[in-house]
């Protein structure tokens, strides 16, 4: 995409969210700012037909690639996953299977486990507090308009981004989720992601590339960054630095959905509290698997296999979708295929 289409599309990402270009945005659609011939019956490739989506929502998914619903979990909700994630940080409880990291600026330098030094933890599917964030009926119904009515919880992350140290590692890289995936097909596909606190550009929110969603999936790796990355980090190698891109600010409990080949990423924090955000990746039941050897997702899965060999002790025989099977976990509907 080359800058005048970028520029562009940012236009109307901008017009259509309702808010000037020079401010923060809250990235949701308003019907005052849609035409009434954007909300004439059309295809949609990204979304299912039902009655929850409404036609503007639609659209603008279909148009950029994720959608954030306001207020979509509460308060209460929210606390409890707090309250779960510091336990955990407190080695107070230990789900099975959960994998906690720390940013790669104090990983070496700080070795007792705390919520200061735990930048996230990942595979929380057997811990059922925190896993209740993926069976939350607010969240499904939302989830179903995209990967129909068998749904699988494929990933789960809460993310506590901490204060930027200086050397800029609070920051993830700009991505495609698609590239850790071997599950097909990608519209059957899509991630929730829950603030659980404010989140601007001060703090590292989501940055997003409006309509990323339609290109293909791009090779990935380790971003050449001075002050170092963070363990399977990734990164689209050669993104044009020209596209548009928006910044998602979001208050606590707002929930943006999003496509598996949206490119995102997030800015360093750099504020002197941790941004927490809880995240869940859900495909259809009836999706299936694919071979990655051969292709550019070939070398996130010789870095699952040997990590999951490393910490876990599983064979390194073992392909991607083997290691993506055993932490899958049927939360609507009938499990099929995966």
């Amino acid at each position: 995409m080359d800058a005048t289409r970028a520029g562009a599309r940012l236009r109307i990402v901008l017009g259509h969210l309702g808010q000037p270009p020079a401010r923060a945005l809250v990235a949701h659609p308003t019907l005052e700012t849609v035409s009434q011939a954007n909300l004439q019956p059309q295809q949609f490739q990204y979304t299912l037909d039902n009655d929850v989506l409404t036609l503007e929502q639609r659209k603008f998914y279909e148009d950029n690639g994720f959608l954030v619903i306001k207020n979509l979990v509460s308060d209460a909700d929210i606390q409890r996953f707090r309250g779960e994630f510091e336990k955990i940080c407190r080695k107070e409880v230990k789900p099975l299977g959960l994998l906690v990291m720390k940013d790669v600026s104090v990983a070496k330098s700080e070795h007792s486990q705390s919520e200061k030094v735990v930048s996230k933890i990942q595979d929380f599917q057997e811990d059922e507090e925190l896993f209740r964030y993926c069976t939350l009926p607010e969240i499904l119904k939302y989830v179903e308009c995209f990967t129909g009515p068998n749904i699988m919880a494929i990933h789960t992350m809460l993310i506590n981004k901490p204060p930027d140290t200086g050397k800029k590692t609070s920051r993830h890289p700009l991505h495609q989720d698609l590239h850790y995936f071997p599950f097909r097909p990608s519209n059957r596909i899509v991630a929730s992601w829950t603030a659980m606190e404010h989140t601007d550009r001060k703090n590292g929110c989501l940055v997003v590339f409006p309509g990323s969603h339609k290109g293909p999936l791009q090779p990935h790796n380790y971003p050449k960054w001075e002050g170092g990355v963070n363990v399977m980090y990734h990164g689209i190698q050669d993104y044009k630095p020209n596209n548009a891109r928006v910044h998602l600010v979001m208050e606590k409990g707002d929930t943006v959905f999003f496509h598996p080949l949206l490119i995102h990423g997030s800015g360093r924090n750099r504020t002197q509290g941790f941004r927490k955000a809880i995240s869940c990746h859900y495909a259809s039941a009836d999706c299936h698997c694919i071979d990655v050897k051969g292709t550019s997702q070939e070398v996130i899965e010789k870095e699952v296999i040997k990590m999951a060999h490393k910490l876990k002790g599983v064979p390194e025989n073992l392909d991607l979708k083997d290691v993506w099977m055993f932490r899958a976990r049927l939360v609507k509907g009938e499990r099929n295929n995966l």
